[in-house]
């Protein structure tokens, strides 16, 4: 499994070298500037798939369906804590089934 603080980097990697086209279009560009229209057009991705940028992090980085859901859960879990939920009244709040652990 990738390392937590790695898994934006490689997705926006990973992203990037699946979009040939994008790269091509903004190769004019600075580095910083590529960066920049690289997390726009992933943020975008996201939007248009109908999920949060972190989703799309988990689903380019997992190796797995079973890893996808272990990681899945952890983000869970952390914004549970962030928030001063217990894990049951977060799953009830958010109508999650499934995640066990």
């Amino acid at each position: 499994m990738i390392a937590k603080e790695s898994r934006q980097a490689v997705a926006l990697e990973r992203f990037a070298q699946a979009k040939p086209q994008l790269l091509s279009e903004i190769a004019v560009l600075s580095d910083v500037e590529q960066r920049q229209q690289i997390q726009w057009a992933f943020e975008d991705e996201a939007q248009e798939q109908g999920i949060e940028p972190w989703e799309l992090t988990l689903r380019l980085v997992a190796e797995s369906p079973e890893e996808l859901q272990v990681m899945r859960l952890e983000v869970h879990r952390e914004v549970a804590e962030a928030l001063g939920m217990s894990w049951e009244e977060y799953c009830d709040f958010n109508e999650i089934d499934g995640l066990s652990g």
